[in-house]
């Protein structure tokens, strides 16, 4: 399904998205989730995948928290510009290393509601209409929320699948 463009199409892709990531990670036997992938990837496992991902729902509702009140968020976060986003992953893969896997799996099942939560309070034209937040520049609230959501989904379930294929779990 291309970028979405409405409001029921965002809500559709993520909630699916999110969906097809989650039944991929249930199936899972527990070596395959606590088992580290191939070499050459920072996200390990299972536990770093959602807690990335998990991370970057916060940072969002963070930006939208601040920009909502008609302030300018710093984005990705502080000391960081987004051509920095590989040291700031390394920094969230840090932060979450040493939690454990189903504390960070109700971490990303908890963000995800939230994000739904603000996609719902919004209409179509809040969330669609280009320049409408200061804070969102000139984009649309919603291409935030797709890249956080259904497009970083699209990301994380590709990892794992290349990652499970490589292992031969």
């Amino acid at each position: 399904m291309p970028r979405p463009k409405s409001k029921k199409e965002l809500l559709e892709l993520s909630n699916s998205n999110y969906k097809k990531l989650i039944d991929v990670v249930d199936l899972l036997s527990e070596k395959e989730t606590y088992s580290d992938f191939p070499p050459g990837t920072m996200n390990r496992n299972i536990r770093d995948v959602l807690a990335h991902l998990h991370h970057w729902h916060l940072m969002f509702l963070d930006w939208y928290s601040v920009g909502m009140k008609n302030e300018i968020p710093v984005m990705p976060a502080k000391g960081f510009s987004w051509k920095e986003t590989p040291a700031l992953n390394k920094i969230i893969w840090e932060k979450y290393n040493s939690v454990d896997y189903k504390k960070v799996r109700k971490m990303f099942d908890k963000s995800f509601s939230d994000i739904q939560t603000i996609i719902n309070q919004h209409t179509e034209k809040e969330l669609f209409e280009k320049k409408r937040y200061k804070w969102t520049g000139t984009t649309s609230l919603g291409q935030y929320l797709v890249s956080a959501t259904s497009s970083h989904y699209d990301w994380a379930l590709s990892l794992i699948k290349k990652s499970k294929k490589i292992q031969d779990w």
